[in-house]
């Protein structure tokens, strides 16, 4: 199964995240197949690029977003 999900990078206590679409069974910080998007929990405002194109284009061929990743993309309002 292929996921949208979130992938850490970034320091000790200063986390960083990559939005990838991997399949559910790689580890988290493993192999992926596209990324697209990043967020950004430490600055202020919080930072949240996506690529909208690319995440609708993963949704229509069957990936499913982690819940984490869903609310991310309800706040940047590509999906409702």
């Amino acid at each position: 199964m292929v996921k949208i999900r979130l992938r850490r990078m970034g320091k000790k206590k200063a986390p960083f995240y990559r939005i990838v679409v991997a399949d559910s069974r790689y580890p988290r910080d493993g192999r992926f197949i596209d990324e697209v998007g990043y967020y950004d929990p430490m600055k202020e405002p919080v930072d949240i690029k996506i690529d909208a194109e690319k995440v609708n284009k993963w949704l229509a061929t069957g990936a499913q977003p982690t819940e984490t990743v869903k609310s991310l993309l309800n706040k940047s309002g590509i999906t409702k």
